[in-house]
């Protein structure tokens, strides 16, 4: 394919968006090439693109260990750990942690990093993992939630709460709908690099961003043209929900009154995110979920 033929494959391509969960829409994570180039993107300071910042994830998990869990040393498990960042302060607290990530660059240099009896990380789909059961914390944080569909979101939530101790607590941090929905942007972008995430060779690639409004979702696909001629097609979706319907969503898992804690307890209207806990209850006459 040379860059002739490159707008009928773009064409041919948005043909087949119907929603925005029409076929693919997950960036593959998991495949070792953009696993590895993902992973510089989490190292890097220059943005929070893939990872926070040091200085942010130093305030979020002051916050957690302070706020959420009053000091006390905790079994905690972070879903979508990545890198193991937030993993690691917790532990240097005084915490247990187990992670669960499907990149697996980021699993082993978490597996690196957090050398030592009182932690695991473990790679697999969130979708199909087992989550174990008995923590005090579990944690979905970075908008991750908002990456699955609305049925797999409520699947991952029923499975979080069966995975916390009797008194245990969800915490989640969910993408703001604004937030999304101002992603839309409205025009296409161009992008030519001598590498990047989509390749360790120079591309050309075609982002174009869409709210669905009668889905309450957001989807960016990207049309990416290779420097030998390979065109590829990605994509990636969100779903959006009012803080209403976060708090709904914790309470139709079984969990207590949701707790909302602005941006990690600083009072930021324009934060991209929105932070919330539930706990489950210590004696219950019906299941969690």
């Amino acid at each position: 394919m040379n860059q002739n033929d490159f707008p009928r494959f773009v064409l041919e391509a948005r043909s087949h968006i119907k929603s925005a969960w029409s076929g693919i829409h997950k960036i593959p994570w998991n495949e070792p090439g953009f696993s590895r180039r993902m992973l510089a993107e989490h190292l890097s300071q220059e943005h929070d693109l893939a990872s926070r910042r040091q200085k942010t994830i130093d305030r979020h998990v002051d916050f957690i260990h302070a706020e959420i869990l009053h000091g006390v040393p905790s079994h905690i498990s972070d879903l979508g750990c990545g890198p193991g960042f937030y993993m690691q302060r917790l532990m240097r607290l005084g915490h247990r942690c187990c992670g669960i990530d499907f990149s697996p660059a980021s699993v082993a240099y978490a597996r690196n990093l957090l050398q030592c009896d009182s932690a695991s990380v473990i790679e697999a789909d969130l979708l199909e993992a087992d989550f174990g059961t008995g923590y005090d914390l579990v944690m979905l944080l970075f908008g991750e939630f908002n990456t699955f569909t609305p049925a797999e979101g409520r699947l991952l939530l029923n499975k979080a709460v069966a995975a916390l101790a009797p008194g245990g607590i969800l915490l989640l941090e969910a993408s703001r709908r604004t937030a999304l929905k101002r992603a839309d942007g409205g025009n296409p972008s161009w992008l030519a690099a001598e590498h990047g995430l989509f390749s360790d060779s120079p591309y050309i690639c075609l982002q174009e961003n869409r709210w669905f409004e009668d889905e309450n979702a957001f989807r960016s696909d990207f049309f990416v043209l290779q420097s030998d001629g390979t065109a590829q097609h990605y994509a990636s979706a969100a779903q959006a929900y009012s803080d209403e319907e976060y708090a709904g969503l914790l309470l139709d898992c079984g969990l207590a009154e949701a707790h909302f804690y602005g941006d990690y307890g600083k009072d930021n209207p324009d934060s991209d995110f929105v932070v919330l806990s539930g706990r489950k209850e210590k004696h219950t006459g019906k299941p969690a979920v």
